[in-house]
């Protein structure tokens, strides 16, 4: 009996240490990752354009800023749910600061215009930044006041307090490079192809190239 009970002993802590590790090892990890959550019009195109940034691990595109629960894309495109179409940009510290991609982000909107970004109007395309604590309001703050010195004009893009982020249809993750056939307005498409369709249709690339010319990061001048 008391061999057993000592058996026992050993065993748990033995469980106690994997446990420690593991939570180190998680601690590690998170401590490796930050996440900047930013609004700019369609969460396609966000996407595609912080997934090509070195140090971004992962782009995902959501609903953040409502009030509604668990939201799909056609309740936050028709409205009343308070919701921005969104992306949470998980990146590397240690390779691309949060100003950096704060900085890139406003050279990749239109964050003069209130009432959408480009083709696609209404509230749930408008840009904002959302930020976690007061070292992130500082940065978003300094960001904004850069871009609109850099402009010469009123920057409308609001920073608010982080809520609630909702994962959008696992349909919209990764929609730019996507294999799926779907139907557009110019006839049976990939996914790929659709969202190139969409972008060059909806002229985000020629106003951004319009507003920040050299200054885009994510186009030609």
């Amino acid at each position: 009996m008391i061999m057993h009970l000592k058996e026992v002993k050993a065993v748990m802590l033995a469980a106690l240490i994997i446990v420690g590790i593991g939570v180190q090892c998680n601690k590690a990890r998170a401590a490796g990752t930050e996440v900047l959550t930013v609004a700019g019009g369609c969460f396609w195109c966000v996407e595609a354009d912080f997934e090509s940034v070195k140090g971004v691990k992962e782009v995902v595109s959501g609903y953040t800023g409502g009030t509604t629960k668990n939201p799909t894309y056609k309740e936050v495109t028709r409205g009343g749910t308070g919701h921005y179409e969104a992306v949470q940009i998980f990146y590397d510290p240690a390779r691309v600061s949060e100003e950096q991609l704060l900085h890139m982000f406003f050279r990749s909107i239109d964050p003069t215009d209130a009432g959408g970004q480009f083709c696609d109007r209404g509230a749930s395309y408008r840009t904002a930044i959302f930020v976690k604590d007061a070292a992130g309001r500082q940065a978003a703050e300094a960001e904004k006041a850069n871009a609109a010195q850099a402009l010469g004009r009123k920057i409308v893009t609001p920073i608010l307090n982080a809520g609630p982020f909702y994962k959008a249809e696992d349909y919209h993750q990764d929609y730019y490079k996507g294999t799926k056939l779907v139907i557009t307005r110019g006839g049976p498409k990939k996914q790929s192809s659709a969202y190139k369709f969409y972008r060059e249709g909806c002229n985000r690339d020629q106003r951004i190239r319009q507003l920040w010319g050299s200054a885009a990061p994510f186009i030609g001048s």
